[in-house]
Order: structure tokens, then sequence, then C-alpha cells
């Protein structure tokens, strides 16, 4: 497993980051763009995703990080729900979704890996050394 000194360095926050931005301009097209509830909820969704994964790296320590990524692990569940309402009204075609889907599927499946990896390591974090 890597190291990091910078939350910017994990490739899982750069793939969140790239959903979260792919997100957003899914919103701002059609009529999903009108939809202001919609675009509330799934950009914050989004968001919350990368921000989570930044906000407990930056706690130093591998139980708060952990309990962050396992947050952002549900916001992935909840942009996977939202996806699927944006393709059953027709904001998103079925390759966006389905693109967007394996997204948060390939983010959800490196987050899990990680929290399993913090459990099981011996350090505790920078501020625990």
């Amino acid at each position: 497993m890597a190291t990091w000194n910078r939350f910017e360095d994990m490739e899982v926050w750069q793939k969140a980051r790239v959903l979260s931005a792919r997100i957003h301009g899914m919103t701002m097209q059609g009529a999903c763009s009108k939809d202001f509830a919609f675009v509330r909820q799934i950009r914050s969704a989004a968001v919350s995703i990368m921000s989570n994964i930044a906000e407990g790296f930056e706690r130093d320590g591998n139980r708060e990080f952990i309990q962050f990524l396992s947050i952002a692990k549900g916001s992935t569940g909840e942009v996977r729900s939202q996806l699927y309402s944006a393709l059953d009204v027709g904001y998103s075609s079925p390759e966006n979704f389905e693109e967007l889907y394996l997204m948060t599927v390939e983010i959800g499946r490196m987050l899990s890996g990680l929290m399993k990896y913090l459990q099981q390591v011996d350090m505790k974090g920078r501020k625990f050394q």
C-alpha cells in the first residue's frame, strides 16, 4: 500500500474529484439543470465523497480516517441511487449512466480496500507516532 503526504496524492481522491466534476457537468444540461432539488442532492453526494476522504486524511489517525472513508463510501451509494433517478427521468443517457455508475463502483471498492488496510496495519497515523 502506498504512503501519502497529501490527500491530493491519493488515487481514490483523484477519481472522486473526476466523478464530482462529471456529475456537475451532467447537472448543468437540459431539464436536469432546472430540477434544483435533484441537482443539489446529487452534487452534494458527489462532492461528499472527495471531501470526506480529504477530511479523514487530515485527521491523522486511522480510526477517524476509517470513519470518514465509511461516510465517503456511503456517499458513493447515494450517487449511484441518484444516477438511477437521472436515468429514469431522462437526465442521463444509458451510456453516461453506465460510465458514472462504474466510476462509483470502482471508488467504493477502493474505499473498502483502504479501510480494510487501515484496520490491519500497526501504524495508527502521524499523530500517534
